[in-house]
C-alpha cells in the first residue's frame, strides 16, 4: 500500500525527488466537485501500490506558488515523477486503471 501524502510549497521538491520512487501529484481544491471525485479514486489507487510509489496531493488554494510554477490553470491535474522529472501529466478525472497503468510505465 502507497501513502498520500499532503505535499506544500515547503516539502514539494523533497517529496519529488525521492530516488528511485515513482511520485503522483495531484493538484486540487476542496470546492472542486472533480477533485473531490478523483481523491476517492486515488484512495483505491494507493491501496494497490507498492511502496515505492508516493500519491501527494497539492491544495492549490494554500500553496499558490506551485499552482503558478506548474501553470496549473484547470483541476484536477495530475503530474508523474520519476527521479525528479515528470514523465506524465494529465487533466481532470482519471479512471483507476489509467493511473495504475500510468503508474506502471513511469
Amino acid at each position: 500500500m502507497s501513502e498520500i501524502i499532503h505535499v506544500t510549497d515547503e516539502n514539494f521538491e523533497e517529496v519529488v525527488s525521492q530516488p528511485n520512487v515513482t511520485v503522483l501529484v495531484d493538484f486540487w481544491a476542496p470546492w472542486c466537485n472533480p477533485c473531490r471525485i478523483l481523491g476517492c479514486i486515488l484512495e483505491q489507487v494507493a491501496a494497490e501500490l507498492p511502496a515505492d510509489v508516493t500519491i501527494g496531493k497539492v491544495n492549490i488554494d494554500e500553496n499558490r506558488d506551485l499552482a503558478v510554477k506548474f501553470e496549473v490553470m484547470n483541476i484536477p491535474r495530475i503530474f508523474i515523477y520519476k527521479d525528479g522529472k515528470i514523465v506524465n501529466d494529465m487533466s481532470g478525472v482519471q479512471s483507476k486503471p489509467k493511473l495504475l497503468d500510468a503508474l506502471k510505465n513511469a
